[in-house]
């Protein structure tokens, strides 16, 4: 097969050198026409380049009008004052005209009411009649409107009757506006039309149209200049006729009507760099003719080696070394070419994502020669059960890909994925040891998914994605559902990285007190998080993502840093802080936690780590000696929502926890479960006795912190006693307590 490999390759070097000869001596025969042509064409590309930068910086600096206007348009005084029934010319002549020509250099303001007449007309920062803007307002219509149209399709109805503004919510400027171009003085002009709307008090009670801010800038020699500049051009000016400048641009109004024209001086260096290069490119035209000679000689030598080592390089740049089994650029071309042949006579076209569940862990213990096995077995089977057609690829580590083409139905597809699951099913016997690997399997269909190779692949990604989430060792194909949950999942991911970065979340805090209600002994602390875009949204929905997106460990951190930082205005109080099982077990914990006591000056004495029963999931003793260091570092550690797990008791024989926090379905079924009083009475006795703190948490009712009082519970919490307030509510709520709330005559009484 190398013979005839190495055959074809001399046959195709004797086919393409010899014609070089010829191509050579074609090339510089028309070298110069070559040249001519191509220094026309960098002529006008530079052109164009320019027309096209002197553009960008037009609409840039129509944008920064606009942004100018923003600051008298979008203003809740404007808004009133420029409302028929508060109308005040004074008021919008010293802080709108004026206001805008002495900032901004705005030439002429003009304002329309609501009905788009206008009411104010301002030059140069001095007030003039109306009357005078006839002519604008019917050159720019077209602006007034769709500013108009667009400010009254903001409005969005409440279920309380009132309307609420919809502003950008992003953005360069924040305000609703149209821009364009018109004459003023006989000159052309940037113009810019903003609705004039609330900042603040955005909740009104009718909808109709918005009053108009019209802002005007002549472009005097001044602005061109500064257009100029920032475009790169030279000898920049307005002209009514162009009288044939190469470089020009036309200047049209808002109803499409010809205003004048921009014109400058072309640079042409197409033209500059052939006059400069014209010789030297004669001189190496005749050097590579000469040139050509020696390179056809070399060339036919080490073609013939070049396709012998072509035809080895080629089948292992498509295949995989350890497998056997093709590679991912290889699964990549046949892809592309059943896409490209696909027909509806065909059938349907299966692809399909193959992963080794928890394969890590294989090389993590028995090391990588068994991985590299244990991959080579899988590639076995796999390739046993490949129909012929169908290709099968090694795309990653522990990742295989099929392409099934010309499938009649989907049920044939998933009887190939159960022949694999049952295949798989059947234990590997590696290095001594049997072995149980599952798989995970994620499927999409063209066409019924997409005809395109990269969305097919992502949509089997993301049914992978979705199988190893439903519990591994299954398959899924694709569905709709799967990709907006991937997508509300990301964007959550990438709008709770952002908060953190940015300083954007909040921390609450819920008092504990003493079990008659009146003294606030310590606080715990609780994360809040409320986007601009979606709103509030609960730790229930971000805390997973942020354990799975590998954020927990910058989240806690952020939590403990602004819990410490908060609580130091309080140093007669306690502080109780969560930390996530995959916190707690990050390797820099211990060291964290030491960094941010010390920069923030906390005594580890007032601080209480709080812990659930699954951080012991994975390894009892590693788990209890972070817990030892933890105290042994002055911090306390609780033992929260005590009571729920199974083995509850066997960590309290192992570990002294400093406090318990009772489970809060134990104190709701106070009230209803007829055993819940004995029960609960039962973990205080049983905290008491190992000498641990005992806080009752949950407690919503005064029936129940009355129950509580008559046993020998150290602490309360709950909405009962206090909902979870700001920082800067702590004294309040402890003032609230101790001498005027409910609570405390309640549980005196």
């Amino acid at each position: 097969m190398v013979a005839t490999r190495t055959d074809t390759g001399t046959r195709l070097a004797n086919a393409i050198l010899f014609p070089v000869v010829g191509l050579v001596l074609l090339a510089i025969a028309f070298s110069v026409a070559l040249i001519v042509y191509t220094s026309r064409s960098a002529d006008i590309a530079a052109l164009n380049s320019e027309r096209s930068l002197l553009k960008g910086s037009t609409n840039l600096q129509l944008e920064l009008l606009a942004k100018e206007q923003e600051g008298a348009a979008v203003w809740d005084q404007s808004f009133f004052y420029s409302r028929p029934e508060t109308l005040s010319t004074d008021w919008l002549d010293s802080n709108v005209g004026l206001w805008l020509f002495s900032n901004y250099g705005h030439d002429q303001a003009v304002i329309l009411d609501i009905h788009g007449r206008p009411i104010y007309n301002s030059v140069r920062g001095k007030r003039h009649p109306v009357e005078e803007t006839s002519g604008l307002l019917e050159d720019i219509e077209p602006l007034i409107a769709g500013v108009r149209a667009r400010f009254i399709a903001s409005f969005n109805r409440l279920p309380s009757g009132l309307y609420y503004i919809e502003r950008p919510p992003s953005g360069f400027t924040r305000s609703l506006h149209e821009t364009g171009m018109t004459v003023f003085e006989g000159v052309p002009a940037l113009v810019s039309v903003t609705a004039i709307g609330p900042e603040l008090k955005q909740f009104l009670s009718a909808r109709r149209a918005p009053a108009v801010l019209i802002s005007l800038k002549k472009l005097d020699p001044a602005r061109l200049q500064g257009l100029a500049e920032r475009s790169g051009v030279r000898g920049l000016r307005s002209v009514a006729d162009p009288d044939g400048a190469f470089a020009s641009m036309e200047l049209r109004d808002p109803r499409n009507a010809p205003i004048g024209y921009l014109v400058w001086q072309a640079q042409n260096p197409g033209s500059s760099i052939l006059y400069g290069v014209g010789p030297v490119l004669f001189f190496l035209a005749a050097t590579i003719a000469g040139l050509t000679g020696l390179v056809l000689y070399y060339t036919r030598q080490n073609t013939r080696r070049l396709a012998e080592s072509e035809a080895r390089a080629q089948h292992a740049a498509l295949h995989d070394s350890l497998t056997g089994l093709a590679n991912r650029d290889y699964f990549a071309t046949s892809f592309r070419e059943e896409l490209a042949s696909w027909q509806v006579g065909k059938g349907l076209l299966g692809v399909i994502y193959i992963d080794l569940d928890h394969f890590k862990d294989i090389n993590d213990t028995l090391g990588h020669a068994a991985g590299d096995e244990v991959i080579r077995e899988a590639a076995r089977r796999l390739r046993v059960l490949v129909p012929e057609g169908a290709t099968l690829a090694r795309i990653s580590g522990d990742e295989f890909a099929l392409l099934l083409p010309g499938c009649e139905s989907r049920e044939r597809i998933e009887q190939m994925l159960k022949r694999i699951q049952d295949r798989f099913a059947v234990p590997m016997y590696i290095g001594g040891n049997h072995l149980h690997i599952s798989l995970s399997v994620g499927a999409a269909i063209a066409p019924h998914d997409s005809l395109s190779m990269g969305e097919l692949l992502r949509k089997a990604d993301i049914a992978l994605y979705s199988a190893k989430a439903g519990g591994r060792g299954r398959w899924a194909f694709f569905d709709a559902c799967m990709e907006e949950h991937v997508r509300t999942r990301e964007n959550l991911a990438h709008a709770l990285r952002e908060a953190i970065t940015n300083n954007r979340l909040g921390v609450v805090y819920q008092p504990q007190t003493t079990i008659d209600g009146t003294k606030v002994l310590s606080v715990e602390a609780l994360l809040r998080w409320t986007d601009a875009e979606m709103g509030v949204i609960s730790p229930s929905t971000f805390v997973p993502i942020a354990e799975e997106t590998g954020l927990i460990n910058d989240l806690g951190l952020y939590v403990l840093r602004r819990a410490c930082e908060d609580a130091a205005a309080w140093p007669h109080l306690g502080l109780a802080v969560n930390v996530s099982p995959t916190q707690f077990r990050h390797p820099r914990f211990i060291e964290d936690l030491r960094d941010t006591l010390e920069a923030c000056g906390f005594e580890p004495s007032r601080l209480e780590i709080e812990v659930t029963e699954s951080v012991f999931a994975d390894n009892d003793i590693d788990i209890l000696k972070i817990l030892t260091q933890v105290q042994d570092m002055g911090v306390r550690v609780a033992l929260d929502d005590f009571g729920v797990g199974y083995s509850s008791l066997s960590y309290l024989r192992r570990f002294p926890f400093d406090t318990l926090k009772i489970d809060r379905s134990f104190i709701a079924d106070l009230e209803v479960a007829p055993h819940a009083h004995a029960i609960l009475s039962t973990i205080i006795d049983l905290g008491e006795a190992l000498g641990m703190k005992v806080v009752a948490e949950g407690i919503e009712t005064r029936q129940q912190a009355m129950i509580l009082q008559r046993t020998n519970c150290d602490r309360l919490q709950g909405f009962y006693l206090s909902r979870p307030v700001p920082s800067a509510r702590i004294a309040e709520a402890e003032a609230r307590l101790s001498g005027e709330s409910q609570v405390a005559v309640s549980l005196r009484a």
